[in-house]
């Protein structure tokens, strides 16, 4: 199985087909996304490293995703309204998708056969609250909950995966994208 993403077709928040060959040349950093997390705010820190490397190749990907406690309820112009009027998001957003379990969209099958484990924070306490709340359910590659992160280098390949509280601002995450920035 190829471990690029260049061949997946998605639709982005208006409902219109990209197939992410289109972000040929770019680096990615492929998010699920939901409105209603504690997470949330990361949008901010997303938009923020947008903003900080979109001029040296860097594209964020976020994909609403209602897997998780149903946090993501909203309809697609809901989402995109939230995202702008909350947080000033300007990077690609796409429909809402099926990130984990029955239904997956091919893109997450891919990225999580690629890369089945994310880099954790170093002393992280999200996955052990997930499973002692009964909230860690399926195999052990499947997106751990909102806001889990994909790094996709120039050539469409997935290069890292980063949990859900491993924010994007962390020198982890950072350090990650300046250094696909920097291949050629």
């Amino acid at each position: 199985m190829t471990s690029s993403v260049k061949n997946i077709s998605v639709k982005d928040i208006q409902g219109k087909d990209v197939n992410l060959s289109s972000f040929e040349g770019k680096v990615l950093l492929i998010v699920n996304v939901a409105s209603q997390c504690g997470l949330t705010p990361q949008y901010e820190g997303l938009e923020n490293i947008y903003k900080t490397y979109k001029s040296q190749g860097l594209e964020v990907l976020g994909f609403p995703a209602n897997e998780f406690l149903a946090q993501e309820p909203g309809t697609n112009e809901e989402i995109a309204a939230f995202c702008r009027g909350n947080f000033g998001v300007d990077f690609p957003m796409f429909s809402k998708i099926v990130v984990k379990g029955e239904g997956q969209h091919p893109l997450y099958k891919l990225l999580t056969t690629a890369i089945p484990k994310a880099q954790e924070l170093p002393g992280g306490t999200l996955k052990a609250r997930l499973k002692e709340k009964g909230l860690l359910t399926g195999s052990a590659n499947d997106i751990a909950w909102n806001f889990e992160k994909f790094l996709i280098d120039r050539h469409g390949n997935i290069v890292n995966r980063f949990s859900p509280d491993v924010t994007p601002e962390d020198a982890m995450i950072k350090t990650a994208i300046e250094t696909e920035l920097n291949k050629k």
